[in-house]
């Protein structure tokens, strides 16, 4: 039996931004470390916790961005990804521990990627983590494919990494192919059975990132990765600014100033060269348009939040 929703308007959902990293696989988009520290301030601002800036491919290349961050003395937590099974794991590991915060050892369980067998995921992500916790406190596991694979698999590995010490464990919908319903069962039971923090890693193939990260909070996560305007491989992932508003809505606080949110989405735009439709939700150009004058005498009956909560203002159109 699922459980029931475990969140309440008390509690506060980590935000973990992966636009400098996740967000760099959007087909043409590179940023130059000046465009990456211009964004990394901007979400620091905005009171965004944490931010992924470390790719699993990519370690040893990303720190050094990590070190420069480091001189900025910001206070957003920095955070990485190290696979598990890579050959420089160990050396990744140890670097990796000297400018990031935190960071997750990743193990995809699938059993078409690498390590192949059952045991040989638990055994390589035992000896990976083991040796991180040896010098870095805060280290979580993530696991890719988590939504593509069996659930009694995916307990058995993140209840293994738990025992060992995993601070925390990130499941992935990797392929978007997941529902709010799916997701919602998958994040309870993890919960359930492992008592650790959870984060539900969202892609929006089919368009329900944002439903899916509802679904996950409501089932016990408390960490959601996002991207500024829902940047990612392919469809991208779950939107930092559709998120965030959902949750402020339903009385769940996640710490992130709701008015910076716009000028967030714009630099982000801006920079990367990935236009912002004017349909988007939340900070689309047209979400407090009206064409027809009947709206505005009761504009809570056709608006999902009043405009001034990001410090705009609704506008009446003819064209």
């Amino acid at each position: 039996m699922v459980n029931e929703p475990s969140v309440n308007a008390s509690k506060r959902i980590i935000i973990r931004d992966s636009t400098l990293r996740e967000g760099l696989d959007t087909p043409n988009v590179a940023f130059t470390p000046a465009q990456r520290l211009k964004i990394a301030r901007l979400l620091d601002k905005a009171k965004v916790p944490e931010i992924e800036i470390v790719a699993p491919g990519k370690v040893l290349g990303d720190l050094e961005f990590a070190k420069r961050l480091k001189e900025e003395k910001l206070r957003i937590t920095t955070s990485g990804l190290i696979y598990a099974y890579n050959p420089p794991c160990r050396q990744e590991i140890e670097s990796a521990s000297k400018y990031l915060d935190r960071f997750d050892v990743v193990m995809p369980v699938s059993a078409k990627r690498k390590p192949y067998g059952r045991e040989d995921k638990i055994e390589c992500l035992r000896d990976a983590l083991a040796h991180a916790l040896e010098i870095q406190p805060e280290v979580g596991v993530g696991f890719p494919q988590s939504t593509q694979t069996e659930v009694d698999l995916l307990l058995d590995i993140a209840a293994a990494a738990v025992r060992i010490g995993a601070k925390r464990v990130t499941v992935y919908d990797t392929n978007g192919n997941a529902d709010p319903f799916e997701i919602y069962s998958l994040v309870g039971r993890l919960k359930k059975e492992l008592g650790v923090q959870l984060c539900f890693h969202g892609h929006n193939d089919l368009g329900l990132a944002t439903g899916n990260a509802v679904s996950a909070v409501q089932a016990g996560a408390d960490v959601l990765d996002v991207t500024v305007n829902g940047l990612g491989d392919r469809a991208g992932n779950t939107s930092l600014e559709q998120i965030v508003m959902c949750l402020h809505l339903r009385g769940i606080e996640t710490g992130v100033i709701l008015p910076d949110l716009k000028i967030l989405s714009r630099t982000v735009a801006e920079e990367s060269g990935i236009d912002v439709s004017k349909l988007a939700p939340v900070v689309g150009d047209y979400v407090f348009c009206h064409k027809s004058p009947s709206h505005l005498e009761y504009p809570e009956l056709f608006e999902a939040f009043d405009p001034g909560i990001l410090g705009l203002k609704r506008d009446l159109t003819t064209s």
